[in-house]
């Protein structure tokens, strides 16, 4: 038994413990013929670093590993990182600026190089920060989006899906990143409110027609009818308007009847070809919003882009892949000429259209907000602005770039997700796939019933390139390798490859089968796949989730996982979203260094209740650090007391109440704990073995027995605490080991069994056995059953006589000093039983502080009462309280508190303000509310003891 330090200290033996596990193997024990259970880890991008949602995520799947290693199972949790392609070549570009190196002036494999050399280097920084987490993971099958047996899955599933015909290539609207000129996915788009403008432009009627404008109030009064020759629009980004394609209207808007079917001339660029786009109605626009008239933009705006395919109205590409005015292309005046044809009825393929520039020559070149500034400028000299507002709009952001992303018709490749959500949609409706918590179900069925194609091409050089070859007539030819496509496309054809990448989601999709060694039949495959369980942040449930479960069917036939577990956001504690901007995010790291990566777990967990955001505050890492001391200090306490490893793994034999009261405890508490899990409730593991651990072990059982260590005691307590040690280890894996190992140990913690005491059935008591001999079994059992209930009762009604004294003492500020002496008063039922307790019970005496109970048929004067399971104990305090002084300073509290809680009261009552307030002053208020009611409540609980 080696002694232990006075004080913990989790940063002296984390790293250790953490070595000794990976290098040891015990991550990923040899158990061949166990039962398996496989969990992936969301692969964390190899440029990132540990953010507290990382800690979270992670934190869960190890609870859950760390417990079915122990439950004896081969348990593999896969381990790895996605290749993260615009935000490595982001970081890899920004390598080479700083050396005065650009992309473009390197080339493709030059490039690449620098990106390797770089992912060998600096690209496993998450990885060694998640063995600070503690993360269990398979580390000696590390996986990487881009290594080479991966890589061949991802060509393999791109290749099939092309010869399925669920992947096709289209020319469509996308996120278009003007700095990294790539597309993107509506998860790298970060939509924020600033501060903008609303413009309104007459679009004057073809030929100088004009009509009869009228508005009307609800009643149907005429308040306006003028004559009009125009349209008016508004619209926050008038450059588009030079590739307008049309202007709507609801088709039950009376106001614009007239001029249905009729042309309008946008109000911008050379007078002589200014271009007509025709009057159409559509349901988009709301006649109660602004004109009612919207500008239809297809090629630039999401919305306008549906009213364009539905109406097909041909949408013009303005701008080129930097946000720039298209310089490219026809001039204007041919442009325009041709697109009022259009416009007039004239037929044009796609091609044709997207080939116009109907940029004027005087906008060419010129940056989008430099071009609007001259757009603007330009209409309103000539009189047709109507009015400029300001105006609070949405616009979307590059996440990394932080550009404003631009929507942008491209050819891009698309994957037929319709068709591959299908099996998706029915293994969660029929239950094949769990899903929680449940409220989950309804967001998943809404999406993948609306899913739209789903575009997984880039424009980066870092990625899967897409494996499709053109010939010099732009016919394609898929193919896992350049020969195959070559064999398709005959000998002698010229082909040029695509330049485009796969995007990240794409690959990771494959993520729960291409780690097993798919398309391999690996042993791994065919024992791991399907998974058990896949822990993920509610966030990437259609980005990531849904598109394995869609793969999974496709490919292997069946569901990924049996069940998905969705968990909250990790929010700062005022319950805000973390943000770099706003000052609030938390470092994991910071933490760990400051509290222990215990603490942290401990927190992550206890705090984690399905379907709820968590609330971070640091205050809760630390009081969890207490209690990793607490359980530090008590070890320490037992070894002073000579109390080492338990011998065996069934609860020892015990006849003392307060032994047999705490084996019956650590069971129960095991049973909490086993349903909580079963259960995936996160907080109510944390929560049952937490008020074990303290309360209930550290509290009242180590005070019980202290001064009484005997050799029944001595195993009894060493054996519980074996148990809190296996039972607490998933959620606080380092000083768990280190107590463990303080004893003399055969194996580590780590792979130690899962607890599952054989108690209940033998009870070692020679008067029982006795009675057993001549009852049947059942009978044996019941009568156990009986007496185990009866010790129960015993030890709880001691804890609870403890309880009430010393909140009297604390309560009436009776000094430790004095020795009350007890008086119980004679009721009907049980008065000897408290009395025997009292005078026999030493531990009562000596955490009490009372002396020479008796019994009386009622209180004595001056004397204070307490209420336990039914008894009134009354204890004397005449010299020891004044009390009519502690009666006047209880009612002053009472009235104080009161007062506190009513003025909350009335204010959490009020409608305005929870309106109006900040939703963390509201939840101030009602945990204020709460706090003083409590108060309020003891005080006058106090205030009736003294009668």
């Amino acid at each position: 038994m080696s002694e232990l330090p006075k004080t913990f200290d989790p940063s002296a033996i984390e790293q250790r413990w953490y070595e000794h596990w990976e290098s040891e193997g015990l991550f990923r024990p040899e158990r061949p013929d166990e039962e398996p259970w496989t969990i992936v880890m969301p692969p964390p991008n190899v440029t990132g670093s540990l953010h507290i949602g990382h800690a979270l995520d992670n934190t869960l799947q190890d609870v859950l590993t760390r417990r079915e290693r122990m439950r004896g199972k081969d348990a593999l949790w896969v381990v790895g990182t996605d290749h993260a392609g615009i935000a490595t070549q982001m970081v890899v570009e920004r390598n080479l600026e700083s050396q005065r190196v650009k992309r473009a002036e390197i080339g493709r494999e030059a490039f690449l190089e620098h990106v390797w050399e770089w992912k060998a280097q600096s690209g496993g920084a998450i990885t060694r920060q998640l063995r600070r987490l503690g993360a269990s993971c398979d580390w000696s099958n590390e996986r990487f989006t881009m290594d080479e047996g991966f890589s061949k899955a991802v060509i393999k599933v791109f290749v099939e899906l092309y010869n399925r015909k669920l992947i096709y290539r289209a020319k469509r609207l996308v996120n278009w990143d003007p700095k990294f000129q790539t597309a993107i996915s509506d998860l790298e788009v970060e939509n924020r409110e600033v501060q903008g403008h609303m413009w309104h432009f007459k679009y004057p009627l073809a030929g100088g027609e004009t009509y009869t404008y009228v508005e009307k109030d609800e009643d149907g009064n005429v308040t306006l009818q003028e004559e009009r020759d125009y349209i008016s629009i508004a619209t926050t980004r008038p450059e588009t308007m030079l590739g307008d394609g049309a202007v709507a209207v609801h088709p039950g808007d009376e106001r614009y009847r007239p001029i249905v079917g009729k042309l309008c001339e946008i109000p911008v660029g050379p007078k002589e070809h200014r271009r007509l786009i025709p009057i159409i109605t559509d349901d988009y626009p709301d006649p109660n919003f602004g004109s009612g008239a919207v500008k239809i933009t297809g090629a630039h705006d999401l919305n306008d882009y549906g009213v364009a395919q539905r109406n097909g109205i041909p949408m013009y590409r303005l701008m080129d892949g930097t946000a720039h005015m298209r310089a490219d292309g026809p001039s204007y005046e041919e442009s325009a000429k041709r697109a009022v044809e259009i416009a007039r009825g004239a037929m044009a393929s796609a091609e044709e259209v997207d080939a116009l520039n109907l940029v004027p020559e005087e906008y060419r070149g010129l940056d989008r907000y430099d071009a609007r500034k001259a757009v603007v400028a330009d209409i309103d000299a000539e009189g047709l602005m109507v009015k400029v507002e300001d105006k609070l709009i949405m616009q979307p952001f590059g996440d990394r770039s932080g550009l404003v992303i631009e929507p942008m018709l491209t050819d891009q490749w698309y994957v037929d997700a319709e068709t591959l959500a299908k099996p998706a949609i029915e293994a969660v409706r029929s239950g094949d796939i769990a899903v929680v918590p449940e409220t989950w179900k309804k967001t998943w069925f809404n999406w993948l019933e609306n899913i739209q194609p789903w575009c997984v091409s880039r424009q980066l050089w870092w990625g899967h390139r897409i494996p499709a070859w053109f010939d010099p007539s732009g016919n394609v030819f898929v193919a896992e390798t350049f020969e195959e496509a070559q064999q398709q496309a005959g000998g002698g054809v010229e082909l040029r490859q695509d330049e485009d990448v796969l995007d990240t989601w794409f690959s990771s999709a494959l993520w729960p089968f291409a780690t097993l060694g798919w398309p391999e039949e690996t042993h791994d495959l065919k024992r791991h796949y399907p998974n058990d369980v896949l822990i993920s942040g509610f966030d990437i449930i259609f980005f990531w989730d849904a598109r394995m479960a869609m793969q999974g069917f496709e490919f292997m036939g069946e569901r990924p996982w049996k069940t998905l577990y969705l968990h909250g956001l990790v929010r700062d504690a005022k319950g805000q979203k973390m943000s770099k901007s706003k000052g609030n995010t938390v470092d994991p790291l910071g933490l760990i260094d400051k509290y222990g990566a215990d603490a942290l777990r401990f927190t992550l967990a206890a705090m984690e209740s399905q379907g709820r955001d968590i609330k971070l505050d640091e205050k809760r890492v630390e009081g969890y650090r207490n209690f990793a001391t607490k359980l530090w200090n008590a070890a320490r306490f037992l070894q002073m007391n000579g109390v080492g490893a338990s011998q065996s793994i069934a609860a020892p034999a015990a006849e003392l109440p307060v032994n047999r009261w705490i084996i019956g405890e650590v069971v129960e508490t095991l049973a909490k704990l086993d349903t909580a899990f079963d259960e995936l409730r996160f907080d109510e593991m944390a929560d049952a073995i937490y008020h074990f651990v303290w309360g209930t072990f550290c509290d009242w059982y180590v005070e019980l027995v202290k001064g009484a260590f005997d050799q029944e005691t001595k195993a009894v307590a060493a054996w519980a605490f074996d148990q809190i040690l296996v039972m607490l280890h998933p959620f606080m894996p380092f000083v768990t080991e280190e107590l463990w190992n303080a004893n003399e140990r055969s194996y580590d913690l780590i792979v130690a069994k899962w607890p599952n005491p054989q108690v209940g059935l033998h009870p070692q008591q020679a008067e029982l056995d006795v009675a057993m001999q001549h009852m049947s079994e059942q009978t044996g059992r019941e009568v156990h059953r009986n007496l185990d209930e009866l010790n129960k009762w015993f030890v709880e009604t001691t804890i609870d006589v403890i309880r009430e004294i010393r909140a009297a003492r604390s309560e009436l500020s009776i000094p430790w000093s004095v020795t009350l002496k007890p008086v119980v008063v004679m009721s009907e039922h049980y008065d000897t039983t408290l009395l025997e307790l009292l005078e026999e019970d030493k531990s009562v005496a000596r955490l009490a502080k009372i002396a020479e109970p008796s019994l009386a048929e009622s209180a004595p004067p001056n004397s204070v009462q307490i209420v336990v399971r039914g008894w009134t104990i009354a204890l004397p305090l005449e010299g020891v309280v004044d009390f009519e002084s502690e009666r006047g300073r209880l009612t002053k509290a009472v009235a104080a508190a009161e007062k506190e809680r009513d003025s909350l009261a009335a204010r959490l009552s009020n409608p305005q303000f929870a309106e109006r307030a900040k939703p963390e002053a509201v939840e101030k208020a009602r945990a204020d509310h709460a706090e003083k009611s409590a108060e309020a409540e003891r005080y006058r609980a106090a205030l009736e003891r003294l009668g």
